[in-house]
Protein backbone atom coordinates (compact mmCIF):
# COMPACT_ATOMS: atom_id res chain seq x y z
CA UNK A 1 0.00 0.00 0.00
CA UNK A 2 0.93 3.70 -0.81
CA UNK A 3 2.43 5.34 2.30
CA UNK A 4 -0.44 8.14 1.39
CA UNK A 5 -2.94 5.78 1.77
CA UNK A 6 -1.85 4.85 4.92
CA UNK A 7 -1.10 8.44 6.09
CA UNK A 8 -5.15 9.49 4.85
CA UNK A 9 -6.46 6.42 6.69
CA UNK A 10 -4.43 7.06 9.90
CA UNK A 11 -5.74 10.78 9.67
CA UNK A 12 -9.29 9.37 9.62
CA UNK A 13 -9.00 6.86 12.34
CA UNK A 14 -7.08 8.63 14.63
CA UNK A 15 -9.78 11.42 14.54
CA UNK A 16 -13.22 8.85 14.85
CA UNK A 17 -10.99 7.11 17.83
CA UNK A 18 -10.54 10.14 19.51
CA UNK A 19 -14.11 11.53 19.36
CA UNK A 20 -16.24 10.53 23.16
CA UNK A 21 -18.19 7.58 22.48
CA UNK A 22 -19.32 4.27 24.92
CA UNK A 23 -16.17 2.92 24.71
CA UNK A 24 -13.88 5.70 26.13
CA UNK A 25 -16.47 6.28 28.72
CA UNK A 26 -15.67 2.95 29.86
CA UNK A 27 -12.05 3.17 29.40
CA UNK A 28 -12.70 6.54 31.58
CA UNK A 29 -14.58 4.87 34.42
CA UNK A 30 -12.35 1.78 34.19
CA UNK A 31 -9.16 3.99 34.57
CA UNK A 32 -10.55 6.30 37.55
CA UNK A 33 -11.92 2.99 39.43
CA UNK A 34 -8.90 0.54 39.05
CA UNK A 35 -6.25 2.36 37.58
CA UNK A 36 -4.73 1.96 34.17
CA UNK A 37 -3.43 -1.89 34.44
CA UNK A 38 -7.33 -2.80 33.95
CA UNK A 39 -7.90 -0.54 30.72
CA UNK A 40 -5.24 -2.89 29.60
CA UNK A 41 -7.46 -5.26 29.43
CA UNK A 42 -10.68 -3.49 28.45
CA UNK A 43 -8.75 -1.82 25.88
CA UNK A 44 -7.81 -5.62 24.92
CA UNK A 45 -11.57 -6.36 24.42
CA UNK A 46 -12.43 -3.53 22.82
CA UNK A 47 -10.07 -3.56 19.92
CA UNK A 48 -11.01 -7.39 19.65
CA UNK A 49 -14.39 -6.14 19.35
CA UNK A 50 -13.63 -3.49 16.81
CA UNK A 51 -11.67 -6.17 14.73
CA UNK A 52 -14.96 -8.17 14.75
CA UNK A 53 -17.14 -5.61 13.42
CA UNK A 54 -14.13 -4.90 10.95
CA UNK A 55 -13.94 -8.43 9.38
CA UNK A 56 -17.65 -8.53 9.23
CA UNK A 57 -17.96 -5.03 7.63
CA UNK A 58 -14.87 -6.65 5.46
CA UNK A 59 -16.52 -10.13 4.69
CA UNK A 60 -19.87 -7.70 3.43
CA UNK A 61 -22.17 -7.43 6.76
CA UNK A 62 -22.65 -4.55 6.76
CA UNK A 63 -23.80 -4.02 3.28
CA UNK A 64 -26.34 -6.77 4.29
CA UNK A 65 -27.37 -4.46 6.72
CA UNK A 66 -28.32 -1.95 4.83
CA UNK A 67 -30.02 -3.85 2.53
CA UNK A 68 -32.26 -5.66 5.21
CA UNK A 69 -33.88 -3.20 7.25
CA UNK A 70 -35.16 -6.23 9.85
CA UNK A 71 -31.56 -7.44 10.45
CA UNK A 72 -30.51 -3.99 10.98
CA UNK A 73 -33.38 -3.05 13.73
CA UNK A 74 -32.35 -6.29 15.48
CA UNK A 75 -28.75 -5.46 15.58
CA UNK A 76 -29.42 -1.94 17.18
CA UNK A 77 -31.67 -2.64 19.17
CA UNK A 78 -29.04 -5.48 20.71
CA UNK A 79 -26.57 -2.77 21.08
CA UNK A 80 -29.26 -0.24 22.40
CA UNK A 81 -30.41 -2.65 24.92
CA UNK A 82 -26.67 -3.20 26.26
CA UNK A 83 -25.56 0.08 26.83
CA UNK A 84 -29.03 0.78 28.76
CA UNK A 85 -27.81 -2.30 30.85
CA UNK A 86 -24.45 -0.66 31.78
CA UNK A 87 -26.10 2.42 32.51
CA UNK A 88 -28.64 1.72 34.22
CA UNK A 89 -26.50 -0.48 36.78
CA UNK A 90 -24.58 2.81 37.11
CA UNK A 91 -28.04 4.67 37.76
CA UNK A 92 -29.47 2.20 40.46
CA UNK A 93 -26.71 -0.38 40.61
CA UNK A 94 -25.48 -0.56 44.43
CA UNK A 95 -21.48 -0.24 43.28
CA UNK A 96 -20.08 2.84 42.42
CA UNK A 97 -19.03 4.46 39.23
CA UNK A 98 -15.83 5.51 41.25
CA UNK A 99 -13.93 3.85 44.05
CA UNK A 100 -10.94 5.12 45.99
CA UNK A 101 -8.47 3.25 45.38
CA UNK A 102 -6.97 3.60 49.13
CA UNK A 103 -10.01 2.04 50.46
CA UNK A 104 -10.00 -1.18 48.46
CA UNK A 105 -8.56 -4.27 49.87
CA UNK A 106 -5.95 -4.69 47.52
CA UNK A 107 -6.09 -5.98 43.82
CA UNK A 108 -9.39 -8.20 45.18
CA UNK A 109 -11.93 -5.07 44.66
CA UNK A 110 -10.59 -5.21 40.96
CA UNK A 111 -13.36 -7.09 38.32
CA UNK A 112 -11.79 -10.17 37.02
CA UNK A 113 -9.65 -9.29 33.82
CA UNK A 114 -12.34 -11.98 31.99
CA UNK A 115 -15.20 -9.45 33.29
CA UNK A 116 -13.29 -6.10 32.17
CA UNK A 117 -12.83 -8.00 28.88
CA UNK A 118 -15.96 -9.28 28.02
CA UNK A 119 -17.44 -5.78 28.88
CA UNK A 120 -15.42 -4.18 26.35
CA UNK A 121 -15.62 -6.07 23.80
CA UNK A 122 -20.04 -6.17 23.97
CA UNK A 123 -19.68 -2.64 23.96
CA UNK A 124 -17.53 -2.45 20.80
CA UNK A 125 -19.02 -5.56 19.22
CA UNK A 126 -22.90 -4.53 19.74
CA UNK A 127 -22.70 -1.06 18.33
CA UNK A 128 -23.72 -1.37 14.18
CA UNK A 129 -22.63 2.26 13.60
CA UNK A 130 -18.96 1.22 13.92
CA UNK A 131 -20.04 -1.52 10.91
CA UNK A 132 -21.13 1.23 8.92
CA UNK A 133 -18.08 2.82 9.75
CA UNK A 134 -15.84 -0.08 8.26
CA UNK A 135 -18.41 -0.69 5.23
CA UNK A 136 -18.21 2.66 4.18
CA UNK A 137 -14.06 3.52 5.01
CA UNK A 138 -12.57 0.12 3.41
CA UNK A 139 -13.28 1.03 -0.03
CA UNK A 140 -11.36 4.10 0.13
CA UNK A 141 -8.37 2.70 1.02
CA UNK A 142 -8.21 -0.51 -0.23
CA UNK A 143 -7.03 -1.56 -3.97
CA UNK A 144 -9.22 -4.28 -5.30
CA UNK A 145 -6.48 -4.37 -8.25
CA UNK A 146 -3.93 -5.95 -5.54
CA UNK A 147 -4.65 -8.76 -2.41
CA UNK A 148 -6.93 -7.75 0.03
CA UNK A 149 -6.03 -9.61 2.82
CA UNK A 150 -2.59 -7.76 3.36
CA UNK A 151 -4.32 -4.53 3.06
CA UNK A 152 -7.07 -5.36 5.71
CA UNK A 153 -4.68 -6.38 8.10
CA UNK A 154 -2.13 -3.53 7.83
CA UNK A 155 -5.07 -0.97 7.88
CA UNK A 156 -6.53 -2.89 10.93
CA UNK A 157 -3.47 -2.88 12.97
CA UNK A 158 -3.43 0.92 12.64
CA UNK A 159 -6.37 1.49 13.87
CA UNK A 160 -6.36 -1.17 16.79
CA UNK A 161 -2.88 -0.06 18.06
CA UNK A 162 -3.95 3.62 17.75
CA UNK A 163 -7.48 2.53 19.63
CA UNK A 164 -5.39 0.84 22.44
CA UNK A 165 -2.69 3.33 22.69
CA UNK A 166 -6.04 6.11 22.75
CA UNK A 167 -7.88 4.25 25.82
CA UNK A 168 -4.98 3.80 27.86
CA UNK A 169 -4.21 7.77 27.39
CA UNK A 170 -8.02 8.35 28.63
CA UNK A 171 -7.25 5.94 31.47
CA UNK A 172 -4.19 7.71 32.67
CA UNK A 173 -5.51 10.84 32.62
CA UNK A 174 -9.05 9.15 34.67
CA UNK A 175 -6.69 7.65 37.03
CA UNK A 176 -4.88 11.21 37.66
CA UNK A 177 -8.02 12.69 38.37
CA UNK A 178 -9.41 10.09 40.88
CA UNK A 179 -8.47 12.01 44.31
CA UNK A 180 -11.13 14.85 42.92
CA UNK A 181 -13.14 12.27 41.27
CA UNK A 182 -13.86 10.12 44.31
CA UNK A 183 -14.93 12.58 47.00
CA UNK A 184 -18.31 11.77 48.67
CA UNK A 185 -20.13 14.57 46.97
CA UNK A 186 -19.17 13.99 43.75
CA UNK A 187 -19.59 10.25 43.81
CA UNK A 188 -23.00 10.12 43.10
CA UNK A 189 -22.88 13.02 40.29
CA UNK A 190 -20.59 11.09 38.60
CA UNK A 191 -22.69 7.78 38.74
CA UNK A 192 -25.47 9.77 37.47
CA UNK A 193 -23.45 11.30 34.51
CA UNK A 194 -22.01 8.23 33.78
CA UNK A 195 -25.44 6.39 33.91
CA UNK A 196 -27.26 9.08 31.75
CA UNK A 197 -24.70 8.96 29.36
CA UNK A 198 -24.37 5.24 28.80
CA UNK A 199 -28.48 5.50 28.13
CA UNK A 200 -27.80 8.48 26.01
CA UNK A 201 -25.60 6.12 23.66
CA UNK A 202 -28.40 3.88 23.64
CA UNK A 203 -31.06 5.82 22.64
CA UNK A 204 -28.79 7.35 19.72
CA UNK A 205 -28.16 4.15 18.70
CA UNK A 206 -31.71 3.42 18.29
CA UNK A 207 -32.39 6.18 16.56
CA UNK A 208 -29.75 5.00 14.15
CA UNK A 209 -31.21 4.90 10.66
CA UNK A 210 -30.24 2.37 7.99
CA UNK A 211 -28.42 3.93 4.49
CA UNK A 212 -30.59 3.55 1.70
CA UNK A 213 -29.70 3.92 -1.58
Amino acid sequence: MQTQTLLGFTMIAGLSILSPGPAILLSLKNGASYGVRAVMWSALGNISGVFFLSTTAFLGLGALLNSSAVLFAAVKTIGALYLFYIGAKQLFGKDNALLPREMDAGENQQPARKKLFAEAFLTAATNPKALMFFTALFPHFINASEALAPQFFALMAIFMSLAYLTHLMYAQLAARATHVLVKPHFVKWINRVVGAAFISFGAMLLSLRRQTV
